[in-house]
């Protein structure tokens, strides 16, 4: 990696080279720490609703994920998904549901058509685009991309927040 060296000679440069750990490169003949990034820790996506009630209800009995303890205001709800992720939810009446994807699944694509047949047997409803500039197209509320086989479908939840369920 090529850095700018802090308090170097202006536009002085040094090769940079990483330990096996990932705390302390060199660059040049100075050792440096480097800062933690946030690659190995697990996140969590944070959505709004209206109805907390509803919301919890949705999320653990259509999409199953698992709540978890919270210590928040109990307007808040904590759930855990796949690979050490989560899913938060906070309460936010008159607040308006964003008109974009907030939340996506990976699916491994052996198990795409089950689970859409699952959440669509719970009431489920996909939603339908056709966005050609873009190459997008839903078929039945699913749409595959010729090039790679990647499928992909997104629903609202009881809140309005659009999640997308995506082939890995």
């Amino acid at each position: 990696m090529d850095v700018t060296i802090e308090g170097a000679h202006e536009g002085e440069r040094a090769s940079c080279t990483s330990t096996a750990d990932g705390q302390v490169d060199r660059c040049g003949d100075r050792e440096v720490e480097i800062m933690a990034g946030l690659a190995e820790f697990p996140v969590a996506g944070v959505l709004r609703a209206e109805d907390i009630s509803r919301a919890k209800k949705f999320y653990t009995e259509v999409l199953g994920l698992e709540a978890m303890e919270t210590f928040g205001p109990s307007s808040e709800g904590m759930y855990t998904a796949g690979g050490g992720t989560m899913v938060m939810l906070y309460e936010r009446p008159g607040m308006p549901a964003p008109q974009n994807t907030t939340l996506a699944f990976g699916v491994a694509a052996a198990k795409f058509d089950e689970v859409i047949d699952d959440l669509r047997a719970k009431g489920v409803v996909f939603e339908d685009y056709d966005v050609p500039e873009v190459g997008l197209k839903t078929v039945d509320g699913v749409a595959e991309y010729a090039a790679n086989g990647v499928k992909v479908a997104w629903f609202r939840d009881t809140e309005g927040n659009i999640i997308n369920i995506a082939t890995m």
